[in-house]
């Protein structure tokens, strides 16, 4: 067969040019900065040295030299790979990294995919059948959305955030509408864009009142939350009252990938009916795994990390708001500097960045809600008091040079 030249299809091209110019209009992600080495409380960011004021290592582990070398041991051990599904065959040390996580969970197993996003997609939807209820909460992941989209022939129904009052109103309406099927309640356990923290207890209660079962997407708690920083069901003491956790180990752990804790029918069932996990090959690799149970050693060992998180967020909290920025209602490492204008949001990132060496993102609507455009700050146990302070100086010369403060 000879082929002749194709021409590009004119509306594929014209969508795409449509949609590029929409989104550079907008400002969303119009640069993303390149990172040239480790990532810490300094790091090179589009070639220069900054003050990381925003990243997800909320216990300082990317780094950690044991981390580093459990990675490398586990590749000289196992290799890069193993090239297949984990329903063809399976590393014993991604099985042993499971009964860690469900370990570090309080649960009785766990099972790992890709990414925690693919975590929520990959357990959402072989959960619910048809003729079941989810009642989601208003400013969920999108990770949730989607997975929640995804399972078809259910009753979806959400309720505003943290509003126990309406998220009653949604269970009486499920009970209301179902006759066999069951409802689940889900939610974010920390909400990434304000930093608050979910009714746990309430929802709880709300749950054994209305025969539903509860949902909790664990990735800010997991490393955060808690005495240890278990999470969410340690912070609560709420062990035994919530039959599905999910969490990331990308942020807190400082690795990749997600997992789901429960029960172990909860796994057993999920092994074989996630489509997510069962068509997916070569996750977690072997580097990965090492680098994981490390981490999880390391959190056991050294509690003392979780306080010194806690110890700088309460201290630059309370500086950001002594200076007079509008911090919402986080109640966790995540503070938001809202300052209304997407605009001002822009600026301010600018300013940081280019005048004071100090590297926060810009979120505005439809990310957070209009007229909220914020820099999200997050604070980690490794910033040193000093870099705080000097984070805190810059705000008060940046607030103050752009009319926010």
């Amino acid at each position: 067969m000879v082929w002749s030249l194709k021409m590009p299809n004119q509306k594929f091209t014209k969508f795409l040019e449509d949609r590029v110019s929409e989104l550079k209009q907008s400002g969303f992600a119009a640069h993303i900065r390149v990172l040239s080495g480790p990532n810490s409380t300094k790091a090179t960011l589009d070639g220069k040295e900054v003050l990381i004021l925003c990243a997800n290592n909320y216990l300082g582990l990317a780094n950690h030299p044991e981390m580093m070398q459990a990675a490398k041991d586990a590749v000289d051990k196992y290799g890069a790979g193993m090239g297949t599904g984990r329903m063809i065959m399976t590393y014993d040390i991604q099985n042993d990294l499971e009964k860690r996580l469900a370990e570090f969970k309080s649960s009785e197993d766990s099972l790992c995919f890709a990414t925690g996003y693919i975590a929520n997609l990959g357990a959402i939807w072989p959960l619910m059948a048809e003729g079941d209820t989810i009642v989601s909460e208003e400013l969920n992941h999108a990770s949730i959305i989607d997975g929640c989209r995804m399972s078809r022939n259910v009753n979806r129904l959400v309720y505003k955030h943290l509003d126990m009052k309406d998220l009653e109103e949604k269970l009486k309406t499920s009970a209301k509408e179902r006759s066999k099927g069951k409802t689940m309640i889900i939610s974010d356990a920390v909400f990434s864009m304000d930093g608050d923290i979910c009714k746990l207890p309430e929802m709880i209660e709300l749950a054994e009142k209305y025969d539903a079962f509860i949902f909790l997407d664990e990735a800010h708690a997991s490393g955060v939350l808690g005495k240890t920083g278990r999470g969410t069901v340690e912070h609560f003491n709420a062990y035994g009252k919530v039959e599905v956790q999910m969490g990331t180990l990308s942020k807190a752990i400082a690795t990749v990938g997600g997992y789901i804790a429960g029960t172990e029918n909860l796994i057993y069932y999920l092994r074989r009916a996630s489509r997510p996990f069962v068509f997916s090959t070569g996750y977690l690799d072997p580097a990965t795994c090492g680098a994981t149970m490390k981490a999880l050693e390391i959190i056991k060992r050294e509690p003392e990390r979780v306080q010194r998180l806690w110890d700088n967020t309460r201290y630059f909290k309370k500086g950001l708001q002594d200076l007079g920025f509008n911090t919402g209602v986080s109640q966790t490492p995540i503070t938001p500097v809202i300052v209304g204008p997407a605009e001002t949001a822009r600026e301010l990132s600018r300013y940081l960045y280019e005048q004071e060496n100090i590297y926060v993102q810009a979120f505005s609507y439809p990310v957070v809600p209009k007229d909220t455009a914020r820099v999200r700050t997050i604070v980690n146990a490794h910033h040193t008091r000093e870099q705080l302070d000097f984070a805190l100086g810059a705000f008060e010369r940046a607030g103050k040079k752009l009319d926010i403060i």
